[in-house]
């Protein structure tokens, strides 16, 4: 073994565990309400950003346009969220959650926000803000998303 070999990125393999781990409590916080993580995702990125394209939502979501298209299908046939056409720009039709759609995710808030607090049970009461401020500082050293971006 050569002490000049990197150590491999095993930071990345934890932050990719913790991700896999909440996606699945998520999944089974989601499940009962007949959405994924993903749909549930969605929502709450329209309950931040209302008035999105779908296109613009895919990038927001983490998914593909064609995975989004499926998405939007189904979330419209549940009348969770509405397509319709935006005030400043009439030519584009953009998405925004229906007061269906508001009262799933509040329904599902506070199964997430326990099982966020579980995860961050064996943290000091300090380190979650401390947590926070770093992960951001990650993504900005990795690069803003379209998130951040978009109205």
């Amino acid at each position: 073994m050569s002490q000049d070999r990197p150590e491999p990125p095993t930071l990345l393999y934890l932050i990719k565990q913790v991700e896999l781990a909440s996606r699945a409590g998520l999944d089974e916080l989601t499940r009962p309400a007949g959405l994924t993580a993903l749909q549930y995702t969605a929502l709450t990125v329209l309950e931040r950003h209302p008035d999105l394209t779908a296109a613009r939502l895919a990038r927001n979501s983490f998914v593909t346009a064609q995975s989004m298209a499926d998405m939007v299908t189904a979330l419209l046939d549940r009348g969770l969220i509405d397509r319709h056409r935006d005030p400043r720009d009439r030519r584009r039709l953009v998405l925004s959650l229906t007061d269906d759609g508001r009262r799933l995710l509040d329904r599902l808030r506070p199964g997430v926000t326990a099982l966020e607090t579980r995860m961050l049970a064996q943290l000091p009461a300090t380190a979650p803000a401390e947590l926070r401020r770093l992960l951001e500082a990650c993504r900005q050293g990795l690069g803003t998303p379209a998130e951040d971006r978009a109205s």
